[in-house]
Protein backbone atom coordinates (compact mmCIF):
# COMPACT_ATOMS: atom_id res chain seq x y z
CA UNK A 1 0.00 0.00 0.00
CA UNK A 2 2.98 2.83 0.69
CA UNK A 3 4.39 1.74 -2.59
CA UNK A 4 0.95 2.79 -4.32
CA UNK A 5 0.99 6.07 -2.54
CA UNK A 6 4.51 6.41 -3.55
CA UNK A 7 3.85 5.96 -7.60
CA UNK A 8 1.12 8.26 -7.78
CA UNK A 9 3.73 11.06 -6.57
CA UNK A 10 5.31 11.07 -9.84
CA UNK A 11 5.42 15.04 -9.77
CA UNK A 12 6.22 18.18 -7.83
CA UNK A 13 4.49 21.51 -8.40
CA UNK A 14 6.83 24.38 -7.17
CA UNK A 15 6.00 28.11 -7.56
CA UNK A 16 8.81 29.39 -9.18
CA UNK A 17 7.52 33.33 -9.69
CA UNK A 18 10.36 35.97 -7.70
CA UNK A 19 8.28 37.97 -5.39
CA UNK A 20 11.78 39.85 -4.23
CA UNK A 21 15.37 40.06 -4.77
CA UNK A 22 15.84 38.06 -2.02
CA UNK A 23 14.32 34.93 -3.68
CA UNK A 24 16.07 35.42 -6.86
CA UNK A 25 19.36 33.48 -5.37
CA UNK A 26 17.23 30.92 -4.31
CA UNK A 27 15.13 30.40 -7.54
CA UNK A 28 18.70 30.44 -9.32
CA UNK A 29 19.92 27.60 -6.84
CA UNK A 30 16.84 25.53 -6.79
CA UNK A 31 17.10 25.49 -11.18
CA UNK A 32 21.01 23.89 -10.56
CA UNK A 33 19.52 21.33 -8.71
CA UNK A 34 18.66 17.77 -10.16
CA UNK A 35 15.29 16.05 -10.29
CA UNK A 36 16.30 13.55 -7.59
CA UNK A 37 17.44 15.83 -4.99
CA UNK A 38 14.68 18.18 -6.29
CA UNK A 39 12.33 14.70 -5.24
CA UNK A 40 14.41 14.00 -2.16
CA UNK A 41 13.73 17.50 -0.56
CA UNK A 42 10.16 17.95 -1.50
CA UNK A 43 9.03 14.66 0.18
CA UNK A 44 11.01 16.13 3.58
CA UNK A 45 9.18 19.54 3.21
CA UNK A 46 5.66 19.09 2.40
CA UNK A 47 4.74 21.05 5.37
CA UNK A 48 1.76 23.41 4.31
CA UNK A 49 2.30 25.80 7.78
CA UNK A 50 5.97 26.70 6.58
CA UNK A 51 4.35 27.62 3.53
CA UNK A 52 1.81 29.75 4.73
CA UNK A 53 4.51 31.11 7.04
CA UNK A 54 6.62 32.67 4.62
CA UNK A 55 3.18 34.02 2.81
CA UNK A 56 2.25 35.67 5.97
CA UNK A 57 5.12 37.26 6.28
CA UNK A 58 4.63 40.39 4.01
CA UNK A 59 1.76 42.64 4.43
CA UNK A 60 -0.11 42.47 1.34
CA UNK A 61 0.81 45.52 -1.57
CA UNK A 62 -1.55 48.52 -1.38
CA UNK A 63 -2.30 49.64 -5.18
CA UNK A 64 -4.60 52.64 -5.87
CA UNK A 65 -7.16 52.55 -7.57
CA UNK A 66 -7.15 52.43 -11.44
CA UNK A 67 -8.85 54.67 -13.22
CA UNK A 68 -8.03 57.14 -16.14
CA UNK A 69 -6.32 59.68 -13.60
CA UNK A 70 -3.93 56.97 -12.06
CA UNK A 71 -3.26 55.90 -15.59
CA UNK A 72 -2.06 59.01 -17.06
CA UNK A 73 -0.24 59.89 -13.48
CA UNK A 74 1.71 56.38 -14.33
CA UNK A 75 2.80 57.29 -17.99
CA UNK A 76 3.56 61.01 -16.34
CA UNK A 77 5.70 59.55 -13.50
CA UNK A 78 7.17 57.12 -16.12
CA UNK A 79 7.70 59.76 -18.95
CA UNK A 80 9.42 62.16 -15.82
CA UNK A 81 12.18 59.29 -14.80
CA UNK A 82 12.98 58.83 -18.88
CA UNK A 83 13.78 62.30 -19.07
CA UNK A 84 15.82 62.26 -15.56
CA UNK A 85 13.65 64.73 -13.64
CA UNK A 86 13.36 61.99 -11.00
CA UNK A 87 15.69 58.92 -9.58
CA UNK A 88 15.32 55.43 -10.94
CA UNK A 89 13.64 53.54 -8.02
CA UNK A 90 15.57 50.11 -8.55
CA UNK A 91 18.76 51.86 -8.93
CA UNK A 92 18.70 54.77 -7.29
CA UNK A 93 20.17 57.10 -9.97
CA UNK A 94 18.62 59.37 -12.36
CA UNK A 95 19.24 58.63 -16.01
CA UNK A 96 17.98 59.97 -19.16
CA UNK A 97 16.62 58.82 -22.01
CA UNK A 98 15.29 61.45 -24.54
CA UNK A 99 13.41 59.00 -27.45
CA UNK A 100 11.91 57.02 -24.62
CA UNK A 101 10.16 60.32 -22.64
CA UNK A 102 9.10 61.94 -26.34
CA UNK A 103 7.18 58.38 -27.13
CA UNK A 104 5.60 58.50 -23.76
CA UNK A 105 4.65 62.25 -24.23
CA UNK A 106 3.48 61.02 -27.56
CA UNK A 107 1.15 58.74 -25.94
CA UNK A 108 -0.22 60.62 -23.84
CA UNK A 109 -0.63 63.26 -26.72
CA UNK A 110 -2.78 60.72 -28.39
CA UNK A 111 -4.40 60.10 -25.23
CA UNK A 112 -5.35 63.12 -25.05
CA UNK A 113 -6.74 63.30 -29.23
CA UNK A 114 -8.67 60.02 -28.37
CA UNK A 115 -10.15 60.60 -25.64
CA UNK A 116 -11.85 64.44 -26.53
CA UNK A 117 -15.23 65.28 -25.46
CA UNK A 118 -15.40 62.11 -23.34
CA UNK A 119 -13.48 62.99 -20.41
CA UNK A 120 -14.68 64.90 -16.81
CA UNK A 121 -13.21 68.76 -16.81
CA UNK A 122 -10.59 67.14 -14.11
CA UNK A 123 -9.95 64.66 -15.96
CA UNK A 124 -9.20 66.92 -19.60
CA UNK A 125 -6.93 69.98 -17.43
CA UNK A 126 -5.13 66.79 -15.34
CA UNK A 127 -4.10 65.71 -19.39
CA UNK A 128 -3.81 68.90 -20.31
CA UNK A 129 -1.35 70.37 -17.60
CA UNK A 130 0.91 67.14 -17.21
CA UNK A 131 0.92 67.34 -21.42
CA UNK A 132 2.09 71.12 -20.43
CA UNK A 133 4.75 70.05 -18.27
CA UNK A 134 6.28 67.24 -19.87
CA UNK A 135 6.57 69.04 -23.10
CA UNK A 136 8.80 71.95 -21.19
CA UNK A 137 10.75 69.89 -20.02
CA UNK A 138 11.27 67.95 -23.13
CA UNK A 139 12.27 71.18 -24.90
CA UNK A 140 14.72 72.47 -21.93
CA UNK A 141 16.24 68.65 -21.93
CA UNK A 142 16.67 68.28 -25.88
CA UNK A 143 18.48 71.66 -25.60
Amino acid sequence: MAEEKDEKRDFVVKDRRIFAEENIAAAEKEEKETPATEEKKASESQKPTEASAENQQEPPLQLPEINFATFVASLNASALLQLGAIEDPTTGQKDKNLPMAKQTIDILSMLQEKTAGNLSEEEENLLKNILYDLRIMYVKEKQ
